[in-house]
């Protein structure tokens, strides 16, 4: 689970685009999934699959971006597949739970737009430097500065999110290595007991994470960070790819609307 919102180095053309407009893509590809048909998702799969070597990002990354969650997503599967109401599948017997050809389509499908929702996420953060996409929310953020929204301040809550995402999987990992040398078990015996076990990771990981956010308000305050309009070093500017893609984004939504 490090991988998850983990920066891949490159030069591929996906690494140079402009953060907004990757940003962008994500968002209105992530609509797209989540409204679209069978139809919409399988072209969306098509589309996803064909970024991955345009990225230079090894099949390994995106099977390391989907496992943490595969769990997830065999649970989601099954709750739709037996609560869902419908007509029985005839091989199955009429139990209290009964699996129906209604279960199974929504259970596919919500399962399959959720794979598709994490690859392109995952996608996004591999190609962006936490540099990038704070400088990319920031700046499509700054219309709604009109509504009083501090556009810089929740680009940085954002970054710091992501970024703490695969340091909370460490925490929890030292923590349970700690427990288990002190006699704690985590695999094995009743349900109960380890469900207990598991549960006596919540306070020591609540008090380093709290310890954490301290020690990097204290390390930015150290080095002059304070809130409001800021310049950068770099500033983005839109290329020809650049409008390529926003090409490319338009055409896939006209895709759906057809």
């Amino acid at each position: 689970m490090y991988h998850i919102g983990q920066y891949v180095p490159g030069e591929s053309i996906i690494h140079r685009l402009d953060p907004r407009v990757k940003i962008g893509f994500a968002v209105v590809l992530s609509i797209l999934i989540l409204k679209g048909g069978i139809l919409t998702e399988g072209i969306a799969s098509a589309f996803l699959l064909a970024l991955v070597p345009c990225s230079r990002l090894a099949p390994h990354h995106m099977r390391n971006a989907l496992r943490p969650v595969m769990f997830f997503f065999v649970l989601l599967f099954f709750l739709h597949l037996f609560f869902t109401d419908g007509t029985p599948i005839p091989p199955f017997p009429p139990w209290h739970v009964t699996v129906t050809y209604e279960g199974l389509h929504r259970g596919a499908m919500i399962t399959w737009q959720f794979m598709l929702l994490i690859l392109s996420a995952s996608i996004l953060t591999m190609t962006t430097t936490p540099t990038e996409l704070v400088s990319g929310i920031e700046r499509l953020l700054r219309p709604l500065k009109i509504l009083g929204v501090p556009s810089h301040d929740v680009a940085i809550m954002i970054s710091i999110a992501l970024r703490f995402v695969p340091t909370f999987l460490e925490e929890i990992d030292r923590i349970k290595e700690a427990q288990m040398a002190r006699g704690a078990n985590f695999k094995t015996g009743p349900l109960a007991r380890r469900a207990k076990a598991t549960l006596s990771l919540l306070m020591p990981l609540v008090l380093c994470s709290l310890r954490r956010a301290d020690e990097l308000a204290t390390a930015m305050e150290a080095r002059g960070y304070r809130r409001g309009p800021r310049t950068y070093m770099k500033e983005l500017s839109m290329t020809r790819a650049d409008y390529v893609a926003v090409l490319v984004m338009i055409f896939l939504t006209g895709l759906h609307f057809l």
